[in-house]
């Protein structure tokens, strides 16, 4: 007696694809991700006055600060600078996570 729809009692041929394909995406996002890890995001502020380079870890790698704006007087502006730089490069490295990982999410890598 012939089978019908062409299933074995095994896994069906395009739920094997789908399993695949799934697998294939989950190394690629794995990949990117430790890219992104290793990768530097280098930020200024204050027209070059702190410089900060951090990795996608955010761990800060370098942090830069020119000797004339350095005033005792005015240590608010300074911090401030500082805090501007980790922000600005945390919201690039985010940005640029998002931006990956979505490319990668998206419908087109399951062929739909």
């Amino acid at each position: 007696m012939a089978k019908h729809g062409g299933y074995s009692g095994g896994m069906p041929s395009n739920m094997g694809n789908l399993m695949k394909q799934a697998q294939r995406m989950q190394r690629q996002m794995e990949e990117k991700s430790q890219e992104l890890e290793a990768k530097e995001y280098s930020v200024s502020t204050g027209g070059g006055a702190v410089e900060l380079i951090m990795n996608g870890k955010f761990e800060v790698i370098t942090l830069r600060i020119k000797p004339e704006v350095v005033d005792p007087d005015d240590v608010e502006m300074l911090e401030d600078l500082v805090v501007a730089a980790m922000n600005e490069a945390i919201r690039l490295i985010q940005s640029d996570k998002q931006s990956v990982m979505s490319g990668l999410a998206g419908l087109g890598g399951f062929g739909l």
